[in-house]
């Protein structure tokens, strides 16, 4: 009888083609199911709970997989991190029951997107924060979002290819910040639709950088029109945070992130 176990993946988007597995091309799926199959010396698939894009971080995907083998949480953990590449590790494997779906199990997903806002682009940070060159107005940015939160019709912040069957979308919480040269946007919703995220700070940005007024944003969301909102965001600075599940499962804590990242 398969056992089925949930995992936390962490990666470094900038190393892959995105999560989903793809020909010819390095993913972090790939990768993963490439590490756990060696660990079970036999063929191991993995679902997750959400696809992220090339370049597009991770400090908590969350996967699920079944195996006929038989091994401990622990040897998942270290043995498919002993077999992992550089770029990507599983943070803790935990035993399931076989109702927990990684998918569509999932309650809640939390993005943080980092912007570097200064003049000058980032060396040390370059594929992993955001750059702005233009100073940015975390006020007006926030009173611009307002609007956002609750539920909406998102299609102004849809990619072209997006698959989803409805644009609705429950947006609880977003939140913009800034310390110094680093400004932040803190996004959690039921759902998001494809470069949702980076559509919606594109065009916050835009508020930000004095383009548009505040209330804009609300006139973009009404609009329904993709082409009426601002551009994509690029993917380096977004992080796949956490992913919320019943509290049946008692899964772990998600890992804590660092007050700027």
């Amino acid at each position: 009888m398969d056992l089925r176990f949930a995992a936390s993946i962490e990666y470094d988007g900038s190393l892959f083609c995105g999560w989903q597995s793809q020909q010819g091309v390095p993913t972090v799926q790939d990768a993963v199911e490439s590490a756990l199959t060696s660990v079970a010396d036999q063929p191991v698939k993995v679902v997750a709970a959400g696809r992220t894009d090339t370049g597009v971080h991770s400090i908590g995907q969350i996967i699920h997989f079944d195996s006929l083998a038989v091994r401990t949480e622990d040897a998942w953990l270290r043995g498919g991190n002993t077999h992992l590449p550089p770029g990507v590790s599983i943070i803790w494997v935990k035993s399931v029951d076989d109702h927990f779906h990684a998918r569509f199990g999932a309650i809640e997903r939390a993005y943080r997107y980092i912007i570097l806002n200064r003049p000058v682009r980032p060396s040390l940070y370059a594929r992993k924060a955001g750059w702005d060159y233009r100073y940015l107005d975390c006020e007006n940015m926030q009173q611009g979002a307002a609007c956002l939160v609750g539920k909406h019709d998102f299609s102004s912040f849809r990619a072209a290819g997006c698959q989803a069957s409805s644009p609705c979308r429950h947006l609880r919480v977003l939140d913009i910040h800034r310390h110094g040269e680093w400004v932040w946007f803190d996004v959690v919703a039921d759902a998001f639709l494809h470069h949702m995220v980076r559509n919606l700070v594109g065009t916050l940005s835009s508020v930000g950088a004095g383009l548009h007024p505040p209330g804009w944003i609300r006139d973009v969301l009404m609009s329904r029109e993709r082409s009426v909102a601002g551009v994509t965001a690029m993917p380096d600075g977004l992080y796949l945070v956490r992913v919320d599940y019943p509290s049946q499962f008692k899964l772990p804590p998600p890992a804590p992130i660092c007050r700027f990242w």
